[in-house]
């Protein structure tokens, strides 16, 4: 097993293309899956209201598993107030798969949150929706294949400003050229890395500072089962790979804190012993081969060290800790701390199935759509 210098680069590059996050009551009614744009107009919305953005979630995913699900889930309850989720787009659930895995759970969960909430879902595309009232922003959380082709059509219908999910696009190429797109129609394009407004990172970064020539390393964990059939579920639907996905976080951490950049990377040193790639079955039957556990220390032209850790199987506590000179530990900051269990087990038992790094990184995601909307 080798780490591709070529593979990282290209993850790495992918980072930078967008600019991370600055660090800066409605109706009922029945299930609305609005089907072109004169259903969509006639919905009897509360919408946005005055200085909240209309945000459409374009690719929610399965509830309790699709990030584009729990990003919904925290602007329904009301914990964006600067957001109003007005929209839903999702043309598989509520097409082709509707009625294979997860497509009844989607039919129902949306029946629910229209239901309660007045939310409208469709099952075309955000270009069939009718003007905004309200700036209106796009949350695209779908294939990452299907993202070149998403941004487009959401220059098309109207928006000010779109929330990209990681890693943006498949390619450098194609993140270049919806960075090109977008700048000539004068719309802001953010990239959704949370991590870079996590607690444990801010703390662990301040903590560095008061060390001379202190060694950081951020340790990065998911909550897979280790077993062919859990992994083989995770490599298929993230086919980009570890590294454009899970580990693009802490790759965006490095590009935002450590000067690491394509050009000035002068070594990466990958950990073969805590490193491991493997071929597996997806549930399609077509093999992926990922890693599910990877580590790696970038060295820097101008001198900074820094080290990436990401582990599918890790558990559902992530960290950072800080080393002297000797290689000693000397700090190691937890997310989610003792602060933010309580929210932790609150949310655990509340969508017991869900996806367990949902809840820890659970205020970060708040804050980051916030930002975005206002």
């Amino acid at each position: 097993m080798q780490l591709s210098i070529a593979l990282f680069l290209t993850a790495a590059a992918t980072t930078s293309a967008f600019a991370p996050v600055p660090l800066s009551s409605r109706s009922s009614s029945p299930l609305r899956v609005a089907t072109d744009i004169k259903e969509a107009a006639a919905a009897d919305l509360a919408g946005a209201k005055d200085g909240q953005a209309e945000v459409v979630l374009v690719g929610c995913g399965a509830p309790n598993r699709g990030m584009g699900w729990y990003h919904a889930v925290q602007m329904l309850e009301g914990r964006c107030p600067s957001a109003s989720l007005d929209y839903v787009i999702e043309p598989w659930f509520l097409g082709p798969g509707g009625e294979g895995p997860g497509g009844p759970e989607f039919k129902e969960w949306a029946a629910e949150s229209t239901a309660k909430y007045g939310t409208t879902f469709l099952s075309t595309s955000i270009t069939d929706l009718p003007s905004p009232k309200q700036p209106r922003v796009a949350l695209i959380s779908g294939r990452t294949a299907d993202n070149p082709r998403l941004l487009t059509e959401c220059i098309k219908a109207d928006c000010k400003c779109i929330y990209l999910e990681k890693p943006g696009a498949p390619t450098v190429a194609e993140l270049q050229g919806m960075k090109d797109e977008a700048e000539e129609a004068g719309i802001e394009v953010l990239m959704g890395y949370n991590k870079n407004v996590c607690k444990y990172v801010r703390k662990t970064r301040e903590f560095a500072e008061t060390v001379p020539d202190s060694h950081v390393t951020f340790v990065s964990n998911n909550a897979y089962e280790n077993t062919p059939e859990s992994l083989g579920e995770c490599f298929e639907r993230n086919a980009e790979g570890m590294l454009k996905n899970m580990a693009i976080h802490e790759l965006a951490l490095l590009a935002s804190f450590y000067d690491v950049s394509v050009e000035n990377i002068e070594s990466v040193t990958a950990d073969k012993e805590y490193s491991s790639m493997q071929t597996l079955p997806g549930p399609s039957g077509t093999e992926f081969t990922d890693f599910d556990k990877i580590k790696f220390t970038i060295k820097t032209k101008t001198g900074k060290e820094v080290t990436v850790a990401a582990d599918r199987c890790g558990g559902t506590d992530s960290y950072a800790t800080v080393t002297d000179t000797a290689g000693k530990e000397v700090f190691r900051y937890y997310m989610p701390d003792d602060e933010d269990k309580a929210t932790v087990q609150k949310l655990q038992a509340q969508y017991p199935t869900a996806m367990p790094y949902f809840f820890t990184q659970d205020p970060d995601y708040v804050t980051v759509k916030e930002r975005v909307a206002k």
